[in-house]
């Protein structure tokens, strides 16, 4: 699929835009945000105590039942906290930190004060419409519901949706032609295998889903009235971002920021694709003035070997004839220019790709 030039120009200048709008200081931060340390601490936290209630303080458990008559009845409001915080269920434990290692991407993205406020903000709304939508099935459908599911669920389903308007949907594989495995499917699975869980944990799953809708598009201002302080956003980097955080990889390139797995892929794959035809030109170039003749752009670009004809007699008579190089049209060489090129690195790349403007443009970027 040949793309236009206007539309590859067009392109072009809104990445040179892109990248001149960021300065040094800012990429400093972004790359910051990648230590994602809201998440990595909630997965040890939650973990930590999950297992201490299960294996040596088993008997204090009773604590932590998210118990909905204890709380309406015996005014034991403290098990709201308690109960929504904490799990009791290993396999609860398991998809949900799960979940939360591939929500992290929230966390990178926006930052760890706005990732916070909108656990935050969730757990609040989730916290509230538990209580009004099991008081709904009781005086509507005259069903009682008094203990729910313990653990930090109302927050994990609330991050399914910002997942699924914010991340975008990169096809993996295809099966029987119809059924489509994207990058978010496995996700979804998880998401699916917490709720059946439990035959009450949809209570808390559409609680979630509702106050991550609410949060999400801002209802009622609500993302002013539950936000995290910037003093306590200042508290905790001090205290977990060193227990939590690590170092930036030192052997990739940091580029795929906030993108999902498969995209950071794509993304490594074309820049190992422009760097293979980097060293090919450089290679072509050396080759060039060790032996003072022109390029061979067959072994340059192999399938053009397929074009000459398979008679031995042809073959031979077309090695004997010199080699033709197309003329490097000068509209293309102004449009490099016009880019902030040379005219000789860009007669040089447009020669090389056969006057291909989008991957001479590419070679360009990377040399």
């Amino acid at each position: 699929m040949i793309i236009p030039e206007q539309i590859v120009f067009t392109r072009l200048q809104r990445l040179r835009d892109h990248v001149q709008k960021y300065s040094s200081d800012s990429c400093i931060k972004l790359l910051e945000l990648d230590k994602a340390p809201l998440s990595k601490s909630l997965m040890v936290i939650l973990s930590t105590l999950a297992f201490v209630l299960t294996i040596p303080l088993q008997q204090y458990q009773q604590y932590f039942i998210y118990n909905l008559q204890a709380i309406k009845q015996d005014q034991q409001v403290w098990r709201i906290i308690s109960a929504r915080t904490v799990y009791l269920d290993l396999k609860d434990l398991f998809c949900s930190c799960l979940l939360i290692y591939n929500f992290r991407i929230f966390e990178r993205r926006y930052g760890s004060q706005k990732f916070a406020s909108f656990l935050l903000g969730s757990w609040v709304l989730s916290a509230v419409m538990d209580l009004l939508l099991v008081e709904a099935l009781h005086h509507t459908f005259d069903m009682s519901v008094n203990i729910l599911p313990s653990g930090f669920l109302g927050p994990i389903f609330a991050l399914f949706v910002p997942f699924y308007f914010s991340i975008p949907s990169v096809q993996v594989v295809q099966i029987l032609g119809r059924f489509s495995i994207t990058n978010k499917t496995l996700v979804y699975i998880m998401g699916l295998q917490l709720l059946t869980s439990s035959t009450t944990t949809w209570i808390l799953a559409f609680s979630g889903l509702l106050s991550g809708i609410v949060y999400h598009y801002n209802v009622l201002k609500v993302q002013r009235l539950l936000c995290v302080p910037k003093w306590v956003t200042r508290c905790a980097s001090f205290i977990l971002e060193p227990l939590f955080s690590s170092a930036d990889p030192t052997d990739e390139a940091p580029i795929g920021m906030g993108a999902t797995l498969e995209i950071q892929r794509q993304q490594r794959m074309e820049m190992l694709d422009q760097q293979i035809m980097l060293a090919q030109l450089n290679q072509n170039n050396r080759r060039h003035r060790w032996q003072g003749g022109l390029i061979n752009w067959n072994r340059l670009f192999p399938p053009l070997r397929n074009r000459f004809p398979a008679n031995n007699q042809q073959q031979e008579s077309g090695l004997n004839r010199p080699s033709t190089v197309a003329p490097v049209s000068e509209e293309q060489v102004a449009r490099l220019m016009e880019m902030g090129f040379s005219r000789v690195d860009a007669m040089e790349a447009l020669r090389a790709t056969n006057n291909d403007l989008n991957m001479a443009t590419n070679i360009l970027l990377q040399h």
